[in-house]
């Protein structure tokens, strides 16, 4: 995973859930009072338990007023993640534990994840090369070494 939930509490001394800053990479934080959380019912196992508890997790973060963001960042994240935006707004969940604070971790390392894959520098472009000539003759001799089997199980000519 390229970006990582940091648990980082808002005050020193205390950490729950409710003070969870998001690293995405060691220059960018986004900070808890950006992220806005909302929780549901979570459906799949669990028992009794899942009917009484919200435990299913949806962590949304505006990208397009975070103050956390530069103005590249910003205009490269909206032009990359354009399809899992809404207004300017991503929204990520979870619900794969039955514990709501696990499934909040999990939220916040796929955010993570989403926003690091989207900052990430582009690959570098493939250069075109040519076949070299010894694969070019193993290329030939493979197709007639193919051709001379299929040749092989052809009915002989009826004379």
């Amino acid at each position: 995973m390229t970006g990582r939930a940091c648990l980082a509490p808002a005050e020193a001394g205390s950490c729950h859930a409710g003070s969870m800053d998001l690293e995405v990479s060691p220059a960018l934080t986004i900070p808890a009072s950006e992220l806005g959380w909302r929780f549901s019912r979570s459906s799949g196992p669990g028992g009794q338990h899942v009917n009484t508890s919200d435990s299913r997790v949806e962590l949304i973060w505006n990208v397009a007023e975070s103050a956390s963001l530069s103005d590249a960042q910003r205009m490269l994240l909206l032009s990359r993640l354009h399809r899992r935006l809404i207004a300017g707004v991503i929204t990520v969940a979870a619900s794969e534990q039955r514990s709501q604070l696990r499934n909040r971790e999990i939220a916040l390392a796929k955010l993570a994840e989403i926003v690091a894959g989207g900052l990430a520098p582009d690959a570098p472009a493939r250069r075109a090369t040519k076949p070299t000539r010894g694969s070019g003759r193993r290329h030939l001799a493979a197709k007639q070494q193919r051709s001379a089997t299929k040749r092989q199980r052809q009915r002989p000519p009826a004379e």
